[in-house]
């Protein structure tokens, strides 16, 4: 630990300047800047008294890890209900999503802190907690080394390695396996990870393959009625068919610009509904589109009046895709025509939607590989494929729904990890 302080000081010292320019000119790093080094916002600490309930902190790194921990969260209210919740995220748009998911379901809300030793043992110090639950892998030494000098169980639940990060870990293993071994037990979501995490020197008895929350998702059916109603918030005709394509990256709408181009002949009336990773995008996805030759407009103008007809929304704020994805004919899950890893398939196919990506999945390797086994997921490698495979499976409506309940029944076969992650956190509690 001292090395790897000192080789923090050296950096922070080093880049100094680089890191307040960042700052400065970011203003998601200076709206949270603050929080984040332990000086603002800063969760309620235990009474004065001492007398106060316990305590399990969950900590989720973004957006992702945030929505896949609705239902853990809710499950760890019912199985330790002499508990409270409190949550933290590391990026704003995590905490803006477990604001909007979990604010009736958890005491506190707030921002995780820079491995800096004075802004970990303040948060720490004020949370107190009994239990530290970390969803996947953001996972810092300074962190661990404080909750392990005051006894706290840390459970990493959820636990995917991808073969890079395996890599990476296994060149710093003289350093790397003193930090995995603070944690109490390791839930790994299949059994490739579990054996990833013995390797890099996690005894094996901590280890259990638990299955991947994402899994255990709300189902987000619509009834015919709230579907025509949201077609209706978002001016969408009815009888319009409607590509929805979540996260999307730089790089991504360009493809989906290209595919859209190719089957606006074929299929009339068709509707792209994009929802960008980053929403601050919007405007220039929306410029890609009309550059394009493709009528575009945002949902913020178009819920303000805008009647400019368009055939490609650009969804310009987060939180909707669970609501945007049932209302799709098909759904492409961004960050795999780029490589960004990929992001959750299981959300369009939770809405029994049939689901494409591109071949940079690597982030949900497992869930994508088990999709396309079940026939209810296609890999596509560009645009065009993307094009030539949606006009085959818009004209054939049988395939198409078969499609979305095959994604669908992958979803239902694989779920109950929540319950057995809550059960792996119990047995390892003293009684």
């Amino acid at each position: 630990m001292i090395l790897y302080n000192l080789a923090l000081a050296v950096a922070a010292l080093a880049g100094l300047p680089i890191l307040l320019l960042l700052v400065l000119c970011s203003e998601k790093r200076r709206r949270t800047v603050l929080e984040r080094l332990g000086l603002r916002g800063l969760p309620p600490g235990r009474g004065k008294s001492g007398i106060d309930r316990r305590r399990i902190w969950v900590h989720a790194l973004s957006v992702g890890e945030a929505a896949s921990a609705v239902p853990l969260v809710r499950r760890l209210r019912e199985h330790f209900p002499g508990h409270d919740i409190f949550f933290s995220a590391s990026t704003r748009t995590g905490f803006l999503t477990a604001r909007r998911l979990l604010k009736d379901a958890v005491r506190a809300l707030f921002f995780f802190p820079y491995d800096l030793p004075f802004s970990v043992a303040r948060v720490v110090r004020r949370v107190s907690p009994d239990i530290m639950v970390i969803i996947e892998t953001d996972l810092w030494p300074n962190f661990l080394a404080d909750l392990n000098r005051r006894a706290v169980p840390v459970f990493l639940v959820n636990a995917r390695l991808s073969r890079r990060s395996y890599t990476g870990y296994r060149r710093l293993s003289f350093f790397t396996r003193k930090v995995f071994l603070k944690l109490t037990r390791i839930g790994a979501p299949s059994a490739e990870d579990g054996r990833r995490w013995a390797g890099l020197g996690v005894p094996a008895d901590r280890i259990l393959v638990t299955g991947n929350i994402k899994f255990d998702q709300p189902i987000s059916g619509i009834s015919d009625d709230m579907g025509q109603r949201m077609r209706r918030s978002l001016a969408v005709a009815p009888g319009r068919r409607i590509l929805v394509a979540g996260s999307t990256h730089d790089g991504e709408e360009t493809h989906l610009a290209d595919a859209f181009l190719r089957l606006r002949e074929a299929c009339p009336g068709l509707c792209l509904v994009a929802a960008p990773r980053d929403p601050a995008r919007a405007a220039e996805v929306r410029r890609i589109f009309l550059s394009a030759g493709i009528a575009a407009q945002t949902l913020t103008a178009v819920e303000h009046g805008a009647d400019t007809p368009f055939d490609a929304l650009v969804v310009d704020r987060i939180g909707l895709l669970s609501t945007l994805y049932p209302l799709g004919d098909a759904a492409f899950v961004g960050g795999s025509l780029v490589d960004r890893g990929g992001h959750n398939p299981l959300e369009p196919a939770a809405a029994a939607v049939p689901v494409f990506f591109g071949p940079h999945m690597s982030d949900f390797r497992e869930i994508a590989a088990l999709l396309m086994e079940a026939g209810g997921a296609l890999e596509v490698p560009d645009g065009r494929r993307l094009a030539e495979t949606l006009k085959a499976l818009l004209d054939d409506p049988a395939r198409r729904a078969a499609m979305g309940r095959a994604a669908l029944d992958t979803v239902i076969r694989n779920r109950g990890a929540v319950d057995r992650t809550v059960d792996l956190i119990a047995e390892a509690l003293p009684s």
